[in-house]
């Protein structure tokens, strides 16, 4: 398997996505990484890495696309950035997938531009697994490829969303849930009581109904369809509650020395737990939809999630999950009528 790595996307790059790369490659020893970047900065870092070294190769592209540039506008006026160059690579057949950490929307767009659409997909989305109390998690799609989205595009959400939770994160039949503000269909917008009636005839799709908000990280469900918007406010509020909390307790745990010691006999408990919140442990999500593998990771992806994105990216290439959602959409689309 062969991955590019945008070595200059994400705040800790490219120290943090280089050394990523060499823990992937000493993970897996059938794996090789092309750093996309300038390498007169790639070349110092490499120099510190032996054993990994030889499946390490630098593909130069001097531009960078920073977090904050206007997406379209970056990737037309920057054509050769490092995140643009890393797509096209896939697209060339050069390697098997691509990984950054870059600005997602410009990741979106050179997507789009780069490599197209899978056959039946109208837009693309980006997932993300959040924590669940069963310990396996909860596939959310849309988290902010899309601010708005039609009902088609949340129905193809979630026959995306099923395949990849059941093809590459391993999760059997997977059960997929709509998010809204009540349990019954007739709750939420029009558009949503749509998306809630026509999944609910999909007989080879596991629907489960309307998910609220407060259960979604119970595991009553496993995949989550939701707009970008709602999406990617309900991540973030995850994604901070779970610092809060834990900050919390490691305050509580340090507030007296009985703390102390309760926080010593609970050490091994909390750890796990720490690491169950821990983006870095899940490493980068899909772009679902595109023609090819792109994998974004967390903008502040240390060397460990650089390194369990890569090996998200090598999963989905290896079970061509591209050619099941393009084939299950056209059976829906023929079955149900996904237009």
């Amino acid at each position: 398997m062969r991955i590019a790595l945008d070595a200059m996307g994400g705040d800790w790059a490219p120290e943090a996505s280089v050394r990523g790369a060499a823990e992937a490659l000493r993970a897996d020893p059938e794996l090789e990484v092309v750093l996309v970047g300038p390498p007169h900065e790639l070349e110092p870092i490499l120099s510190q890495i032996h054993a990994e070294r030889e499946r390490l190769t630098i593909h130069p592209a001097e531009q960078v696309i920073g977090a904050g540039e206007p997406p379209v506008t970056a990737v037309r006026t920057k054509p050769h950035a490092t995140l643009v160059e890393a797509i096209r690579l896939v697209k060339a057949g050069r390697v098997d997938g691509a990984v950054s950490a870059g600005n997602t929307g410009a990741m979106m767009t050179a997507g789009l531009l780069v490599l197209g659409r899978v056959a039946g997909v109208d837009r693309p989305a980006l997932s993300a697994v959040l924590p669940s109390r069963t310990g396996q998690g909860v596939l959310l799609l849309d988290v902010g490829a899309n601010i708005d989205a039609r009902p088609l595009h949340l129905i193809q959400y979630a026959w995306m969303g099923a395949l990849y939770a059941e093809q590459v994160l391993g999760w059997s039949r997977p059960r997929v849930g709509l998010l809204n503000i009540g349990q019954e269909p007739a709750k939420g917008p029009a558009a949503l009581q749509e998306v809630h009636a026509r999944l609910a005839r999909e007989p080879k799709l596991r629907f489960v109904g309307n998910v609220e908000a407060r259960d979604l990280l119970t595991g009553v469900v496993d995949v989550v369809v939701s707009d970008g918007f709602v999406g990617n406010i309900t991540l973030k509020a995850v994604e901070g509650t779970a610092e809060a909390v834990m900050g919390e307790v490691r305050a509580a745990l340090a507030a007296s020395w009985r703390a102390r010691l309760g926080g010593l006999l609970a050490l091994p408990a909390l750890r796990q737990l720490g690491r169950r919140l821990d983006y870095q442990e899940v490493g980068g999500v899909p772009l679902l939809g595109l023609d090819g593998v792109v994998i974004k990771a967390h903008g502040s992806s240390r060397p460990r999630a650089f390194a369990n994105s890569i090996r998200r990216a090598c999963e989905q290439a290896a079970r061509n999950v591209n050619h099941l959602i393009s084939q299950a959409l056209e059976r829906a689309a023929g079955e149900e009528g996904l237009r």
